[in-house]
């Protein structure tokens, strides 16, 4: 007789389970409290701490009673034909099959019961006794649209997963339509559906790194009810996390492969009630889904947070229902969806480990916040922390933030800003990002290659068992200038490697893997944008650095690619679009992302910034940069600061002091600019040069003209904090770093819920440029392919 063992998933743990099996096995139950860091076998048999009701716990404790059970079953009864298991049991299964060892199937867990545990809002919803094509065509009747099916068990049990509002108008429309019965689940958010997409790419990543082998017994895969197909593990079990659980087909399935023994392994009986009622009404003999080559990105949809439940809520058991594969209830990702997922490099996203070959980029003083940075993290993307101008104790208590939300495999990066007046401080925050173990660094505003730079990306390199040369840090260096892009595609200079290796900045052995790699592994190319920028046009900029990048590569032969992203101006799906037309690998976004709920800049800043339009911006001279006539791109609308910056910067040139300056200027700068007099300013300046600057203070008191420079440049400072503080009466002082993308957002968004900045999560915005990007492209194949075919 065919044999089939199963594995139940979460609803079945119970206090005191694993009783026969936890004390047979000791030296794997050690491995398991090793990884997990508290003793398993107390959790499962008495409940203690963290407990079985948080799926974070209750998935390595099943896990881990299943796994033993099934090795002591082996040894008492031959092998079967068939293995499954339901949802978390699948991950048994597969251990069964040989795809993996115990110690690695307890990591896969636990990593999988984090992610999951750490979805927020939404949730699900069990109806029972229902026709499922009649509960197709009553959501449909009540406009229910962004519900999934998230487990489909029997002909009658169905789990719908979504926003709690959708589903409580979803059980209303059924209890009066008298279909079925509704049972709200204890979830804390809607798993096996479109809602969890970031999870399951952030978890692909994770399988990434973990050695997966095919199974040596048939195992059927949740994802597509048929058994697993060479080289899929990984595939398929990252697509299981987001994807319906259906397990009425995988038994029928079985049933009509001929199976006639069912076995359930482990804690409970709901499988073996299951097997009995899918044999009496199996599910109609359909074509099997075949799995595709990539882990498909659903539909984009709303996001769910606003829905009960949230980061702190605990995770109640996965149901041990499952979903209908009708039509109008199985979420089908969206051709522009799943080629949003393709646009440039695969090896970027590889290595990032991003579902888009997509960034956002660093706004100074935490206006890229650590708010914004997990927000991106959480849905599979990746942000950069604005550290520019904050103290070496904020940048710390961010990364250590960041760190906490995201936990010890989130992706995430720091900018680091080129400070040529202050070179200690570049120093300072490279050792800081090294303490820290951060690795991707966003170096901007460089108009060269420094040894903090060099020690950040070599620290830690060393050569793969095949010899091949590995920075284990990513460099991620914008630049406009071709010479600038030279310096960081190539290997470090000499002298700087020397001098590293002398000061105990970098070991030899380091130092020689730098000489053969370039100092940044990607290159973005920044146009005309918000911040420093020179204003430079990507139709220009990126077919000459591609054709640099290229000669760089045939000189120097490194054993991988230089990537070349770009940067500057894109606020528009027909933007982004022409970026990757152009060649871009990647793509960095920065200011459509300063006027979101996530940007760290104030209210009366995102209310001014949801107005602007294309024309609304002006360059006016870098406070950081003052004295070398540095410009930066900033919001005209509304503000007098691009017009009063470059004021001072023409009296900066004109005089050699402030005493030179006329009376009638300087009331007007005193009464209008600063309200405050020029010795007032100076005192000020003076108290803070002399606590953080000493260098610049002596400086100042040698050179008339360099003290002017630093009371000037304290109206930077100060229109800054305005801006940051949201001080209504100084808006008239406001500076705002922002390019004209903005303004193209704005006119997309407009008589859309997103033209309510507080709606456009920055994750919202990244789904929106990329699917739209895809949709153009792929409009424009088609179109090109019909007016030139083929032979």
């Amino acid at each position: 007789m065919t044999v089939v063992w199963a594995f139940p998933g979460q609803g079945a743990q119970r206090v005191g389970m694993g009783a026969e099996v936890l004390d047979r096995y000791p030296e794997l139950v050690g491995q398991a409290d090793q990884i997990l860091g508290y003793p398993i076998r107390e959790v499962c048999l008495h409940g203690a701490a963290p407990g079985l009701k948080d799926t974070r716990s209750v998935q390595p404790a099943l896990f881990v009673v299943n796994a033993l059970s099934w090795l002591a079953l082996r040894e008492e009864r031959p092998a079967p034909d068939y293995l499954a298991g339901h949802s978390l049991g699948e991950y048994v299964a597969l251990f069964a099959a040989g795809c993996f060892d115990f110690a690695t199937g307890v990591r896969l867990v636990r990593r999988r019961g984090e992610l999951m545990g750490r979805a927020e809002g939404g949730g699900m919803l069990a109806v029972l006794g229902a026709d499922p094509d009649r509960l197709t065509g009553l959501l449909l009747d009540a406009g229910i649209d962004d519900v999934d099916p998230a487990n489909r068990n029997s002909a009658s049990q169905v789990v719908l997963a979504g926003p709690r509002d959708s589903l409580d108008r979803a059980a209303r429309a059924v209890r009066d339509a008298r279909l079925g019965r509704c049972v709200p689940l204890q979830v804390s958010a809607p798993f096996h559906s479109r809602y969890m997409t970031a999870a399951a790419a952030e978890y692909d990543s994770f399988l990434a790194t973990e050695d997966l082998a095919d199974p040596r017994i048939p195992v059927i895969a949740n994802v597509t009810a048929r058994p697993y197909p060479p080289g899929r593990v990984r595939e398929l079990l990252a697509r299981q996390v987001s994807s319906p659980v259906r397990w009425w087909e995988s038994m029928s399935h079985l049933v009509e492969a001929g199976v006639g023994e069912f076995t359930e392994v482990g804690p409970g009986r709901v499988l073996t009630d299951l097997w009995t009622a899918i044999v009496k009404h199996p599910a109609p003999r359909a074509p099997a889904t075949a799995p595709s080559a990539a882990v498909p990105v659903p539909v984009p949809v709303p996001d769910p947070a606003s829905a009960s439940g949230g980061p702190g809520a605990v995770a109640a058991p996965e149901p041990v229902f499952a979903p209908a594969p009708t039509p109008a209830l199985t979420p089908t990702p969206a051709s522009a969806a799943v080629q949003a997922g393709r646009l440039g490099s695969a090896e970027f996203r590889a290595d990032y480990r991003l579902r888009h070959a997509y960034v956002a980029g660093s706004m100074y003083k935490g206006i890229a916040s650590t708010d914004l940075v997990v927000r991106m993290g959480r849905a599979g993307l990746m942000g950069f922390f604005g550290s520019g101008g904050l103290t070496a104790g904020e940048i710390d208590a961010a990364i250590r933030d960041i760190g906490d939300r995201l936990g010890p495999d989130g992706v995430f990066g720091v900018n680091l800003l080129a400070t040529p007046d202050t070179p200690a401080a570049e120093r300072e925050l490279v050792e800081l990002l090294l303490e820290h173990d951060v690795r991707h660094a966003e170096a901007a505003a460089f108009t060269g290659v420094t040894a903090p730079v060099v020690r950040f990306r070599f620290a830690g390199a060393h050569r793969a068992p095949d010899g091949t040369p590995t920075a284990v840090r990513h460099v991620l260096a914008k630049v406009s200038r071709p010479e600038v892009a030279t310096a960081f595609m190539s290997p470090p200079p000499r002298r700087l490697l020397d001098s590293l290796v002398a000061e105990g900045g970098l070991s030899a052995a380091e130092a020689e893997i730098a000489a053969g790699l370039p100092v940044a592994g990607d290159i973005c190319v920044e146009a005309d944008s918000g911040g420093h920028t020179d204003a430079g046009s990507p139709y220009a900029l990126m077919p000459a650095m591609l054709r640099l990048r290229d000669r760089i590569m045939a000189e120097h032969r490194y054993p991988r690619s230089v990537r070349v992203g770009a940067a500057g101006g894109l606020g528009a799906p027909e933007a982004v679009a022409a970026a990757f037309v152009l060649g871009a690998d990647f793509v960095v976004t920065g200011s459509v992302n300063q006027c979101s709920p996530e940007a760290g800049t104030s209210d009366a800043v995102k209310d001014l910034l949801a107005t602007l339009d294309v024309q609304d911006t002006a360059y006016a001279p870098a406070g950081d940069m003052f004295e070398l006539g540095a410009r930066v791109q900033v919001v005209r609308k509304g503000t007098l600061f691009a017009a009063r910056a470059n004021k001072l910067h023409q009296l900066y040139r004109r005089f050699e002091s402030l005493e030179e300056i006329d009376e009638p200027t300087r009331r007007t700068l005193e009464d209008r600019y600063f309200h405050r007099s020029f010795d007032d300013i100076w005192a000020e300046t003076r108290g803070y040069l002399g606590r953080l600057r000493p260098d610049d203070l002596a400086r100042a008191e040698r050179s008339p003209k360099a003290r002017m420079a630093q009371v000037f440049r304290w109206y930077f400072v100060h229109s800054t904090r305005a801006a940051l503080e949201g001080v209504r009466e100084e808006q008239v002082n406001y500076q705002i770093h922002c390019g004209p993308a903005l303004g193209a957002f704005n006119r997309l968004v407009a008589g859309t819920p997103l033209e309510a900045w507080r709606d456009r999560h920055v994750d919202t915005i990244a789904e929106l440029l990329m699917t739209g990007a895809a949709e153009l492209l792929d409009g424009s194949l088609r179109a090109w392919s019909l007016a030139t075919p083929g032979d």
